[in-house]
């Protein structure tokens, strides 16, 4: 009995140790666990959902350009909501994703019950404001109509972004997660709500539109030229990162694509192909 216990607590020990070198992350162990407790195969394609536009553009410059010299195998995937990537990656479906700021994150995970967990930033889409009935910001009147995204993290951007511009006037405090409940003085404007995804294609039936970036290049709209107004890059909380379930920051394959996400060759990519519409946002922390 006694020779038993003591061989169970060496087991123990033994454990509690493989435990905390894993919990290290070492990114070139092979024996990292995913986040099911099962083992990290890196033979495997790296799965990485993400929106088409920038973040696919990007991954597969990633892919088709630098992967294969850091011995990384990787498959983008392409959702057009911001619903999908979330849910694939916290079932596993996917390995990661790359489609979200954290404001956004921190509401979804709390409203759905995942955990998704940033792993490293890489850029930022300013949002903008668009028309194809006005020249300027001065040219919207109250009578108007003007289009947001109805989720709450994008919504409350827009209306922080109308607000800053002074279209509209919110309570003092609301933030981030304003609502239309919270404007104090609409200055005689209406307002439609409607899928992130599918305020570009309101263009033509509102005087303006509050769009995402990656929506905007998705609808041949240059956010750098276009918009009547973009949010300011410094101090900006939205920068869209590459994101797991948590677990699985240490993933060697995820390891690599974050090294090469925030590598020189993608900085360049992004500053020569998007021309101030998407900004690099290496070196800001993603939690």
């Amino acid at each position: 009995m006694r020779k038993n216990t003591k061989l169970t607590a060496i087991a123990a020990a033994s454990a509690a140790l493989a435990l905390g070198l894993t919990a290290c992350g070492s990114s070139s162990d092979p024996s990292s666990t995913k986040a099911d407790g099962g083992k990290v195969d890196e033979s495997k394609p790296l799965v990485i959902a993400a929106s088409p536009s920038p973040h696919a553009d990007i991954l597969n410059f990633v892919k088709d350009k630098l992967a294969a010299k850091e011995g990384l195998k990787l498959e983008v995937k392409e959702f057009t909501d911001y619903v999908l990537p979330n849910t694939a990656t916290e079932q596993g479906q996917v390995d990661g994703n790359y489609f979200q700021h954290k404001p956004y994150l921190d509401d979804f995970n709390k409203k759905n019950g995942t955990h998704i967990v940033p792993v490293v930033n890489v850029h930022l889409e300013p949002l903008g404001l668009y028309s194809k009935k006005v020249k300027a910001l001065t040219d919207i009147k109250a009578g108007q109509t003007i289009a947001v995204p109805n989720d709450t993290t994008n919504e409350g951007r827009a209306l922080q972004l109308l607000a800053a511009n002074k279209l509209i006037t919110l309570k003092d405090g609301v933030g981030t997660s304003a609502k239309l409940s919270d404007i104090t003085d609409k200055k005689g404007l209406e307002f439609k709500e409607l899928e992130a995804a599918t305020v570009p294609r309101a263009l033509n039936d509102v005087d303006a539109a509050v769009i995402n970036g990656n929506y905007a290049l998705e609808a041949n709209l240059s956010p750098a030229k276009d918009a009547l107004v973009l949010e300011k890059a410094e101090g900006n909380p939205y920068a869209n990162f590459l994101a797991v379930k948590d677990g699985n920051q240490n993933d060697p394959r995820i390891q690599k694509l974050a090294k090469l996400l925030n590598s020189d060759e993608v900085k360049k990519f992004i500053q020569d192909k998007y021309q101030g519409s998407v900004i690099p946002a290496f070196g800001t922390p993603a939690a």
